[in-house]
């Protein structure tokens, strides 16, 4: 992913980084139901969908910290 993407994506609400989420599970999913089937041409593409989906769940995580705001441990 290039650098422009990933400041793009970035500065995305939590929902639109939700709706990307769900687009790269789904490409990824089909893409490890073809490649059961029939191998792939470039298998590498599933660790880049893997590795997408995961940055994007840290940005959401990020963001959802954020928003929340410091948490104090309660004992």
């Amino acid at each position: 992913m290039k650098s422009k993407d990933k400041e793009n994506l970035k500065n995305h609400s939590v929902a639109e980084l939700r709706v990307e989420l769900l687009q790269a599970r789904e490409k990824m999913f089909r893409l490890q139901f073809k490649h059961k089937v029939t191998p792939v041409k470039n298998p590498l593409e599933m660790r880049v969908l893997r590795r997408h989906a995961a940055r994007l769940q840290t940005w959401i995580r990020e963001k959802e910290a954020a928003t929340a705001g410091p948490q104090g441990s309660v004992r």
